[in-house]
């Protein structure tokens, strides 16, 4: 359980630093370029969805370690585990879609329910961020 503990911690906190480091860039460097204000605020859209989707290979990453070397649970059925179906996992939780066809046993339990966490802060915080920008590079476009 300490292993499952330890790399929750560590994943919350590389995929908030990662989150962060890419809104940070994207409003530092965004501003001044000389683009289309629509073409901005697509490009806060694509780059947001690009960290999300490193963020869930991450959570997809520690799952399958955890699986494989950690002996901790099982990801669906055992003999069936493979890095895509922790992929296919990882993003169903990080939404929060959880169909429910692959069910975490054992302590993996826990990372699901951090990661789901996680994703509905980070989520959180991109639409957050995305409606800024919204209102940023299209204030002018409005009038």
């Amino acid at each position: 359980m300490l292993i499952v503990i330890t790399v929750c911690l560590f994943l919350v906190v590389v995929t908030t630093v990662i989150h962060y480091e890419v809104l940070s860039a994207l409003a530092s460097k965004l501003p001044p370029l000389r683009v289309e204000s629509r073409a901005k605020v697509l490009v806060v859209v694509l780059v947001v969805i690009a960290a999300h989707l490193v963020e869930i290979a991450l959570y997809a990453l520690g799952f399958y370690a955890l699986v494989q070397f950690a002996d901790v649970g099982t990801l669906g059925e055992p003999g069936r585990f493979s890095f895509a179906n922790a992929v296919y996992f990882s993003s169903e939780t990080y939404t929060s879609v959880g169909y429910g066809d692959v069910v975490p046993v054992g302590h993996l339990r826990l990372m699901a329910g951090i990661e789901a966490l996680n994703g509905l802060v980070l989520i959180g915080w991109s639409a957050s961020y995305t409606f800024i920008a919204m209102q940023q590079f299209w204030g002018g476009e409005a009038k």
